[in-house]
Parts: C-alpha cells; sequence; structure tokens
C-alpha cells in the first residue's frame, strides 16, 4: 500500500486488545468484524501474508481489476465479485496496475463463522463469489464500516456484526443460487410467481419465457430455491391463506378461492400437509389479529 493511503479512503482497525475482550462475550463472540475499509483507485496496493490472516477477509470489487494467488491457484477479480479467504490461508493479492481496483473490504472473526465459509468457501481455500447484487454488498460494508467509525462501544461492535451477518448470508446465498446470469431467468420468474400465485402456471409456460427448456429451466429452479415451481406456488398460496384466515373472517371456501384453489376441500387437504392442521384450526389457534 502506499504510504499516505488512497485519496477518499475510509478504514476502522479495531485495538487487538479489543478483538480478544469482544471474543470472549456475546453477541460479538459469535461474529465480531475487527477490520473495514473502502479503498478508491488502489493502485499498487496489495498484501502478502504467508501465513494467512487470523480472520475471514471480504473483498468486494467494484471497479478496476485485482489479482489473487493462493493454494497454488490465480484469480482475476473483476468489478461485481468478492474475494473471500478464509483465516489462516496464505495469500497474495494485488490491484491490478493498469486498472487498480476499487475496493470495500471487511475482516470478521468468531465462532459461529464456519457455518458460512462452509457454504461460500467449501473446500476451505480462497473462493470468487458473483454478486447478484453488489449495491446491497457494498452498503452492507458501508455500514459497518459507518458503525465503527462511530465509536468502538459494545453497541457500535454489535451494529457491525451484524452488517457481517448481512453481508456473509448474502454471500452463501448467491454461492447456492449461482451466478448472476444463471439466476436472473430464476428472480424474474419468482417474481411472476409471486404476483401469479392464484393463477395456474405451468413449468413450460415459465421456461418458454425465461428462453430455456423445461428440464433446465426445472434444474436451475431447484438449485435457486431447493424445491420445484409446485412446491414454491404452494408456499405462497399458504402465506397468504394464513394471513387471511388470522385477518379476516372470510369462510374457508372464499379464502381457498382466493388463493387459488377451486375445491375447498382440496385446499383444506393441501393446507394440513403445510401447517398439520386444517385452515379451521389454524383459525382457532391464532384469532384476528
Amino acid at each position: 500500500m502506499l504510504p499516505d493511503g488512497f485519496p477518499g479512503q475510509r478504514l476502522r482497525v479495531l485495538p487487538r486488545p479489543l478483538v480478544g475482550s469482544a471474543l470472549r462475550r456475546p453477541p460479538t463472540s459469535g461474529l465480531l468484524v475487527t477490520d473495514a475499509g473502502y479503498f478508491p483507485r488502489a493502485a499498487n496496493h496489495g498484501r502478502h501474508r504467508p501465513r494467512g490472516a487470523p480472520e475471514a477477509l471480504v473483498i468486494v470489487c467494484t471497479d478496476g481489476i485485482g489479482h489473487c494467488e493462493a493454494e497454488g491457484r490465480t484469480h482475476v477479480v473483476p468489478p461485481g465479485h468478492a474475494l473471500v479467504i478464509p483465516p489462516r490461508v496464505p495469500h497474495v493479492y494485488r490491484s491490478d496496475p493498469r486498472e487498480p481496483w476499487t475496493i470495500w473490504w471487511l475482516h470478521a472473526t468468531g465462532s459461529q463463522l464456519a457455518p458460512f465459509l462452509a457454504v461460500v468457501a467449501e473446500d476451505g481455500t480462497e473462493a470468487l463469489v458473483e454478486l447478484n447484487d453488489a449495491y446491497r454488498a457494498v452498503s452492507t460494508i458501508d455500514d459497518a464500516i459507518g458503525f465503527l467509525e462511530r465509536d468502538e462501544t459494545l453497541p457500535s461492535l454489535i451494529s457491525a456484526a451484524g452488517a457481517g451477518w448481512s453481508l456473509l448470508a448474502q454471500l452463501a446465498a448467491d454461492v447456492v443460487g449461482g451466478g448472476r446470469q444463471r439466476t436472473e431467468p430464476i428472480r424474474q420468474a419468482q417474481e411472476h410467481l409471486r404476483r401469479n400465485f392464484a393463477k395456474s402456471v405451468s413449468v413450460p409456460d415459465l421456461a418458454r419465457t425465461a428462453g430455456l427448456s423445461p428440464s433446465h429451466f426445472s434444474a436451475l429452479f431447484r438449485a435457486a430455491t431447493g424445491g420445484g415451481v409446485v412446491e414454491y406456488t404452494k408456499r405462497l398460496r399458504m402465506a397468504r391463506a394464513r394471513e387471511l384466515l388470522i385477518t379476516t373472517s372470510s369462510d374457508i371456501g372464499d379464502i381457498a378461492r382466493a388463493v387459488g384453489y377451486a375445491d375447498a376441500f382440496y385446499f383444506s387437504r393441501q393446507f394440513r400437509t403445510v401447517h398439520g392442521c386444517s385452515p379451521s384450526e389454524y383459525r382457532a389457534g391464532h384469532g384476528e389479529l
């Protein structure tokens, strides 16, 4: 790094004794953001850590290019991607000399970090994650920096930890769902289903709209959501049914039709498979708000 840093940079690093005490008390023992920053057009920026860092490192690139070498592998880090390096993984990263990167970054540690890293960097080494929403990732890191800039009291550390949780959860969701090109047609299909859950929608029609074969569409949809279109639609319908049962006095038949079931008895059977009780029992147990 240049001795005087980068014009417009932001940087916060917690004192190591404070890190130690925060990791001995909940809730920051579960997750703690120890360092966070923003480096715009970071020419000549780089780090060489032969023994890795004690914390996990997340670098979100928004402009320019970066390079990383770890575990014998080399990555080019372009805009819209996050570089994730688990603790104690030896690595070298640097800004491209001709197209220096702009990065938002943070270090995180704690007892609850491992489950996220198991998803994001499943082989235990570095990972390059294509972000489905780079703006949200940047906003989350910006929040973490802001909390640490405010002060180093426990409330600020907890707030920064919340931002860290949000960022790690977003990365895990992006890894599970796949990259932007893979998930965009599925995201659009989900939006369509949320707007039209009470209507009959077929998988071939959804696939045709997305420009995919039904089998390819179904595989992508299942990978992104954990289930098929029928199950996803049923869950949307049941969520609306629960709302109507709790907040209205409409009879079961009217609610069934409102969420897309012409047959109230079939609706009741489907409701029971999801909730373990009938619609009437559910309403009696929750009452009207």
